[in-house]
């Protein structure tokens, strides 16, 4: 299961990287916005875009591939504790939680209350 894990851990990784370069490389919507205006080229700026290049289509399969392993990353993580009932991280800051509230921890405070716990019912009632 780790190995797993690692292996969807790096191909999100290799592909968030291509998707950063692939994304840098591109040339943007406002980069004719300079000769647009002289040249009579204004269609392109506000108009249609035309067909998608490789460089987007490329961009496109990155980032499917990069959200498909951040669902695969969460699946994975959350059914990791093998069947057994999931401990949240409530659940493992309580024991740390209830050593750290002595008085000491906090000077001035009024100390903790203790639980309440109910007496048990006896069997045999007057």
């Amino acid at each position: 299961m780790q190995v797993l894990m690692n292996l969807v851990l790096v191909v999100q990784l290799l592909s968030a990287l291509a998707m950063i370069g692939l994304v840098l490389v591109q040339q943007g919507k406002g980069a004719d916005m300079g000769a647009s205006f002289g040249s009579g080229a204004s269609g392109s700026l506000f108009g249609a875009t035309g067909s998608a290049n490789f460089l987007s289509r490329s961009t496109a399969v990155c980032a499917t591939l990069f959200f498909a392993c951040t669902l695969a990353l969460a699946y994975l993580s959350n059914h990791r504790s093998g069947g057994a009932a999931a401990e949240t991280v409530l659940d493992r800051a309580a024991p740390a939680a209830v050593a750290a509230s002595g008085a000491a921890a906090i000077p001035g405070a009024a100390p903790a209350l203790a639980p309440v716990v109910a007496p048990a019912a006896s069997a045999a009632s007057n």
